[in-house]
């Protein structure tokens, strides 16, 4: 053994309650480096052995943070300078819908750098042969038995001081670990080199095997090659080619009564009454629902100064002489089935929330152009 490095100079001891009055003497006698290895949790040793926070969790926070912070920044950059979308008239950076993508990268980011950090800082990985594994010592801590490990690397540490403290502390086994050389296995050898190109080549041709023939083979084409079309295919069925059809001119679903007057607007305006009461609850599903679809285009304030201005033809302002002259049911005409560049909106909006939108739509009239009567306090 003169050849060998010293690694530390355990002890064993039989119970819980011993290894804490070890590990309390062991602190008190000025030892730093120094290690207790139990066959299961003990209560109290952290405290014992006066041991400090684990810096883990500043990995996992430094980690955590480069996650929200590559998330939050992509998206930023992608959806308001790379390729900005107007959604609804909602903000270019609408960070609500935002928070579930950050949330998972930060955690996934926070996870995946913990578990390195531990592997290659903590444990220093690929290092495989610590000097206690396969020892006797360690055999007995995974069973029954309780131990005391100090160091070599310790300042105060010396071989025969070392033994005599432990056999005062009453340690039933002691003995000196010595260092492993550690044994690095060949690995670039002719054998090792002719493994993985074998492996490499099975892989490979597996994979295209499975991925560009069995993948077309019966019964596994059977969800690709059904008996349907595709949206936007050619159809061989139909004279027109056309595989999205429309519904049959004249019918309409059970319950439900057709809109009125669709090839005339004069007398949707004529006719149509607003059926809805004037009250705060419908002007602010008024405003909810103009704020989503009109906005991009007519402004916040129905104005027609939207930032779509410039893509697309201007749209008119809504506080026109003409338009505070038509009737709910004019306007209601134009949302129902759309006029000039302006397409239906029956689609998006439900006939109810038509016509709160008008009733909103009303409000920012009589807001931004007060009448005389307005400022008397009249209703």
């Amino acid at each position: 053994m003169e050849n060998k490095k010293i690694y530390s100079v355990v002890g064993l001891f039989d119970t819980a309650d011993e290894i804490i009055h070890a590990s309390e003497k062991v602190v008190e006698n000025g030892y730093k480096k120094f290690d207790i290895n139990t066959p299961f949790p003990v209560h109290g040793l952290n405290q014992a052995m006066k041991l400090k926070s684990s810096p883990m969790g500043y990995f996992a926070l430094v980690f955590g943070l480069t996650g929200t912070a590559i998330a939050l920044l992509t998206m930023a950059f992608m959806m308001t300078f790379d390729y900005p979308l107007n959604i609804g008239g909602k903000p270019l950076f609408p960070l609500p819908a935002f928070i579930p993508v950050t949330f998972e990268v930060t955690v996934l980011l926070a996870s995946i750098g913990t578990v390195l950090a531990l592997l290659f800082v903590f444990f220093k990985m690929p290092h495989n042969s610590h000097p206690l594994h396969d020892s006797n010592y360690m055999k007995k801590c995974t069973t029954e038995k309780f131990g005391v490990c100090l160091e070599a690397d310790d300042e105060k540490f010396n071989e025969a001081d070392a033994k005599a403290f432990l056999e005062k502390l009453g340690a039933k086994e002691i003995e000196t670990i010595y260092t492993v050389k550690e044994d690095v296995p060949p690995i670039f050898t002719k054998q090792f080199i002719g493994f993985l190109v074998f492996t490499v080549i099975v892989i490979s041709g597996a994979t295209y095997f499975v991925t560009n023939k069995l993948m077309f083979m019966p019964p596994f084409n059977w969800m690709m090659d059904q008996h349907r079309v595709n949206v936007q295919s050619v159809s061989t069925f139909f004279p027109d080619s056309f595989s999205m059809r429309e519904k049959v001119e004249g019918t309409v679903p059970r319950g439900f009564m057709p809109e009125e007057y669709k090839e005339s607007p004069d007398s949707a305006g004529k006719y149509l009454q607003n059926p809805l009461e004037y009250n705060e609850k419908n002007i602010a599903l008024g405003k909810k629902k103009f704020l989503t679809y009109c906005s991009p285009c007519h402004g916040n304030l129905a104005k027609g100064d939207s930032r779509l201005k410039d893509n697309f033809p201007k749209p008119p302002t809504l506080h026109s002489k003409k338009l505070k002259e038509w009737t709910d049911g004019r306007i209601y005409h134009v949302i129902t089935f759309g006029q000039g560049v302006m397409p239906s909106y029956a689609k998006q909006v439900t006939r109810q929330e038509r016509w709160a939108i008008i009733q909103y739509i009303r409000t920012l009239q009589r807001a931004l152009n007060p009448s005389e009567e307005d400022f008397n306090g009249a209703k």
